[in-house]
């Protein structure tokens, strides 16, 4: 069984990560296609020249490396919507495609404090809805996780998931160790900082009490509205 992770930026999709690593069936793999975004969009991150020695750049390599990883039961693949966006297919063949949103206005605010000029494309918001429709319209089964839920109740929401992905609950799932892991990307030491300082998922916080800079109210409509026709397809304790 695959379980693609559609993640937008600035989520929990690392934590969700190390939750699945925890699993005694399932190998985790860490946005395989990081390279190949890199290589088609011509964006510059840190790191770039570490990921495009280590990871390959083909698609169709990808793909296939990640049709032969056979040593578990389950293989959990962490992807970044942004970067499925950049590839000829984006679908994974008979993968549980799980979309991972959040509050357009959490990600607004924690991205623009990095990069001043997001644009739809780098919140992934748009391409995770258009992605969602295209399975609906298709009769696949998709499920959506929004980060505010899954943070309300980890274990209840984590069981549900499992459940719907035809997978026991494991308890272990609730905590992984601190520090970095030999599954991550190697562009840990420049985006995983803070999240090697967990031992489980973060206690839900506040609403943010900062505003956006003016210039992203716009985009910001346009990520809620979009964000407010799949939160209601999201998975609840």
């Amino acid at each position: 069984m695959i379980l693609n992770l559609v993640s937008g930026p600035r989520n929990v999709s690392t934590a969700l990560m190390y939750s699945f690593a925890q699993r005694s069936d399932t190998a985790v793999v860490d946005e395989p296609f990081y390279a190949v975004y890199l290589a088609r969009s011509g964006v510059v991150h840190p790191g770039a020249d570490a990921i495009l020695r280590t990871l390959s750049a083909d698609e169709n390599v990808v793909r296939a490396q990640l049709a032969g990883r056979r040593e578990k039961a389950v293989l959990f693949v962490k992807n970044m919507a942004h970067h499925m966006e950049a590839l000829d297919q984006p679908l994974i063949p008979e993968a549980k495609n799980i979309f991972l949103i959040r509050h357009p206005l959490r990600i607004l605010l924690s991205y623009s404090a990095v990069m001043p000029n997001p644009t739809m494309r780098d919140i992934g918001i748009a391409y995770q809805h258009a992605l969602f429709q295209q399975l609906r319209a298709e009769g696949a089964d998709s499920l959506v996780l929004d980060s505010g839920e899954l943070l309300k109740d980890p274990p209840a929401v984590l069981s549900l998931l499992c459940q719907r992905c035809g997978l026991a609950y494991e308890q272990r799932m609730a905590h992984w160790p601190a520090g970095p892991k030999p599954y991550d990307g190697v562009w840990a030491p420049y985006w995983y900082d803070s999240a090697h300082r967990t031992t489980g998922f973060a206690a839900p916080t506040p609403a943010p009490s900062r505003t956006l800079p003016g210039h992203l109210n716009g985009l910001y409509e346009d990520a809620l509205r979009l964000y407010e026709k799949l939160q209601p397809f999201s998975l609840k304790a």
